[in-house]
């Protein structure tokens, strides 16, 4: 078990060790998407942190339950009170229905999630499918004093929460003057205080969702619903929260104020946030024509694991340029690892020597190294780039399969698949397949195009292709496939 294991705590500002609350059990909490649009390679890169987070602490002995909700109903257009509800927008948009939207968008969201290998949650959560347990958590709130009624909505009241503003590091006046763009409802104590349930009424009387409250038929706002639904799945004390570097200004603050005026215990022990991914320099945004979803990266001929290559090589906490030069370079560098990969994933066990002292050390080397690094807050260019040195190193194939094995349950690159080392298979099948002057070819291929004699490299392929096979080049690699007979 990682007895080391130290993460960055948004909370405390500081990287401290990391101890389950009740080990070796672990309680995770990821804020999911607000299902309204389509998702985009900036939250791929969030989701894949998420998921590096998980495949560490399971494959640490951890019995991990990752919870993540769906934000199906409540987040308004602004983080705070402000704006339409962006189902409803993204209803208008579309042309479709609210639920429409939400069941389109929540299968588009965990479709692009697979294709970046990221594990699905232990349980998904749905804020619609939790309505009542929202309202129970907004009731203990009012009941405690720390929420209002009003006309137009049920308000958490932040005066009576004295923690208010730990996370952000500010203490009220100072939140107040930073972020005078919320502007006050009628019925606002303070210009900061969060709406748990919104009535239908005024510029909410056509609302679309609504439910039956005892404050009326309404909605519940955006916050309430990872408090409610976390504390139902995981307790009242939760050891692992992520989310994006958006989130530490306004939802997670609220989380934490909601969460422990309820039940006067500590919200989350641990608060990991991500920080933006950028394109071309830019915030991502479909007016500057840089907004990419990772259809987009497979239009092109990029394999989704070349993007998660890509989030590897910079740390969670830095920010990270998507540029097509910056993914190509990554394609290549996964098609390079995995050429190396390949050539011992189908060693047997039974070849596997009795090592000498010194190689013994190298191996147990390699492994220390790589679980310094990723208990080391999640240093994953530091641990790709052992891999690598594994990859390249001399030591006996059944152990260096051993190891890329070990390491890759935590990557997830799929770097001992027989599919996915594009250069070296055809269709699913291992190169050793092919008729031998076919091997030949291709590999004379290959050799030639590192050259960047292209003249030969056409020769080749008019050979390859006159011997039953046609070939084609990809950012992600060769690609081969079977023509219906060879050219006579």
């Amino acid at each position: 078990m990682l007895i080391n294991m130290r993460i960055y705590n948004t909370l405390t500002k500081s990287i401290e060790g990391f101890v389950p609350l009740t080990p070796p059990k672990v309680g995770m909490y990821t804020c999911g998407q607000t299902v309204y649009d389509f998702t985009h390679i900036g939250h791929g890169r969030k989701y894949t942190n998420d998921d590096i987070l998980r495949r560490i602490l399971v494959n640490s002995g951890y019995n991990v339950t990752h919870v993540q909700n769906v934000t199906d109903v409540g987040h308004l257009v602004s983080d705070a009170d402000e704006g339409e509800d962006k189902l409803e927008k993204g209803a208008k948009k579309y042309g479709k229905t609210v639920w429409q939207v939400a069941e389109f968008y929540t299968k588009h969201f965990y479709d692009s999630l697979d294709k970046l290998n990221v594990l699905r949650p232990t349980i998904i959560c749905k804020a619609t499918d939790h309505i009542a347990d929202q309202i129970a958590l907004v009731k203990t709130l009012v009941e405690k004093g720390f929420a209002y009624d009003t006309p137009e909505a049920v308000y958490f009241d932040i005066s009576k929460f004295k923690g208010y503003g730990k996370m952000f590091g500010q203490n009220l006046d100072e939140k107040q003057t930073v972020r005078m763009d919320v502007q006050k409802g009628e019925h606002k104590k303070h210009p900061l205080d969060f709406a748990l349930w919104f009535k239908k009424v005024g510029r909410f009387s056509d609302h679309a969702m609504h439910w039956e409250s005892p404050w009326g038929e309404g909605f519940p706002g955006w916050h309430i619903e990872c408090s409610a639904m976390s504390m139902k799945y995981l307790g009242p004390t939760i050891d692992i929260h992520t989310g994006g570097e958006d989130h530490i200004s306004i939802h997670h603050p609220n989380e934490i104020a909601q969460s422990e005026a309820a039940t006067g215990k500590p919200f989350v022990r641990f608060w990991v946030h991500h920080t933006f991914l950028m394109v071309d320099g830019r915030k991502m945004s479909k007016s500057l024509n840089n907004f990419y979803r990772v259809e987009d990266v497979e239009a092109k001929g990029f394999e989704p694991l070349a993007l998660r290559y890509l989030y590897l090589t910079t740390h969670y906490r830095k920010q990270l340029n998507f540029t097509w030069e910056s993914l190509t370079a990554a394609q290549e560098g996964l098609n390079n690892l995995r050429k190396l990969c390949c050539k011992v994933s189908d060693t047997l066990q039974e070849n596997r020597n009795v090592l000498s002292p010194e190689k013994l050390a190298k191996i147990q080397d390699y492994s220390r190294k790589f679980k310094t690094a990723i208990e080391n807050d999640l240093q994953m260019p530091e641990a790709l780039a052992i891999a690598w040195e594994v990859a390249k190193s001399n030591i006996p194939s059944p152990d260096k399969r051993d190891l890329i094995a070990e390491f890759d349950r935590v990557l997830g690159l799929d770097l001992l698949s027989s599919s996915k080392g594009l250069s070296f298979f055809w269709e699913g099948q291992s190169l050793k397949d092919l008729p031998e002057n076919v091997q030949e070819l291709i590999s004379a291929r290959e050799a030639v195009r590192k050259n960047q004699d292209w003249k030969l490299s056409d020769e080749l392929r008019d050979k390859i292709l006159a011997s039953g096979y046609k070939i084609e080049d990809s950012p992600s690699g060769p690609k081969l496939s079977l023509t219906s007979s060879p050219t006579t």
